[in-house]
C-alpha cells in the first residue's frame, strides 16, 4: 500500500522516530509503562494522551488540562505513538482527536522553549511536531480533530492539519504568539493551506482569535454543532455511508483508500479517497 511505504520512508529518514519511551504504547494496546518504585515495584506512570480503539474508530485523547494540554515534548512523542500505533492495520478506518478540558489545546509549553533548556532541546520540541503534523497528513487513514474549547497556536495548528474538524459551538481559535514575542511562524503554514491567506494573516499578525462559525465559514472547520451534539455528529461523520450501504453495518467507520500527492494552487494536497459527501 502507498501510504503504508510512504510512512515507512519518513521513518526511515528520521532515524529513532519510534523510540519507545515511558510515554510509548506497548504492543499489548495503548498501555502504560511504570517506573520503579523506591521498593523496587512498577509503578503507573501518567501519560498525557489516553488512546482507545472499537470497531475501527481509534480515539485518541489530550488528556492533561491542567496544563491545557499543552504540546510539549512528552504530549507530542505520546500522540505521535498512538497515531503510529499498527497505522497499516487493517482494522483502523478512523482516528478522532479531542482533548479533556476547557481547552483543546494551547500549543508549545512555554516552559519548554526557555533559554535554560538550550537550542538542542529547543531543535527536538519543533522537530517532534513537526513530524507529528506531516504524520497526520500523511496517514493512511483519516484523522478527525474533535475540538470542545479553545486552539491556540500550535493546538491551532494540529486542527488545521487534520482531515476532518469537528468543532462545538463554544470553541475558538487564535495564533497569539505575535503578543509575547513569539511569532507563530510554523502553525502558520498549516493555518495558511486552511483559510484565505488574509483571514490567516489577520489571526497572525493580531493575535485575536475567531469563533467557531468564523472558522468554519473560512474553511479551518468543517463542521459547527451544538455542544451536546459533538459526540454524536463527530461519530457519524466518521461512518461510511457507503459501507452501510454495501451490508457494513451502522457502526461501520470508513478507511479510504490513498491515492497519489497532487497539487492545487502551489501547494501539495494528499487526498485519502472520495468523501461519500
Amino acid at each position: 500500500m502507498a501510504a503504508v511505504a510512504a510512512l515507512r520512508l519518513l521513518r526511515a529518514q528520521v532515524p529513532g522516530w519510534l523510540r519507545r519511551g515511558p510515554c510509548a504504547p506497548l504492543p499489548a494496546g495503548f498501555c502504560t509503562r511504570g517506573s520503579a518504585s523506591a521498593a523496587g515495584r512498577q509503578e503507573p506512570e501518567p501519560r498525557p494522551t489516553v488512546a482507545r480503539q472499537r470497531d475501527g474508530i481509534r480515539n485518541i485523547i489530550l488528556s492533561n488540562p491542567k496544563k491545557r494540554n499543552a504540546l510539549s515534548l512528552a504530549m507530542l512523542t505520546s500522540l505521535q505513538n498512538d497515531i503510529l500505533h499498527e497505522a497499516d492495520s487493517k482494522d483502523l478506518r478512523v482516528i478522532i482527536i479531542s482533548a479533556e478540558g476547557p481547552v483543546f489545546s494551547s500549543g508549545h509549553d512555554l516552559k519548554e522553549l526557555t533559554e535554560e533548556q538550550g537550542r538542542d532541546h529547543h531543535a527536538e520540541i519543533f522537530q517532534t511536531c513537526s513530524e507529528v503534523m506531516m504524520l497526520i497528513r500523511n496517514h493512511p487513514v483519516p484523522v478527525i480533530a474533535m475540538v470542545n474549547g479553545l486552539a491556540t497556536a500550535a493546538g491551532c495548528q494540529l486542527v488545521a492539519s487534520c482531515d476532518i474538524a469537528i468543532a462545538s459551538d463554544k470553541s475558538s481559535f487564535a495564533t497569539p504568539g505575535v503578543n509575547i514575542g513569539l511569532f507563530c511562524s510554523t502553525p502558520a503554514v498549516a493555518l495558511g493551506r486552511a483559510v484565505p491567506r488574509k483571514v490567516a494573516l489577520e489571526m497572525l499578525f493580531t493575535g485575536e482569535p475567531i469563533s467557531a462559525q468564523e472558522a468554519l465559514l473560512h474553511g479551518l472547520l468543517s463542521k459547527v454543532v451544538p455542544e451536546e451534539q459533538l459526540e454524536e455528529k463527530t461519530r457519524l461523520v466518521s461512518l461510511s455511508r457507503h459501507q452501510q450501504r454495501s451490508g457494513g453495518g451502522d457502526s461501520a467507520p470508513l478507511r479510504l483508500p490513498h491515492i497519489p500527492t497532487h497539487h492545487h494552487c502551489g501547494l501539495p494536497i494528499v487526498a485519502k479517497g472520495g468523501l461519500p459527501w
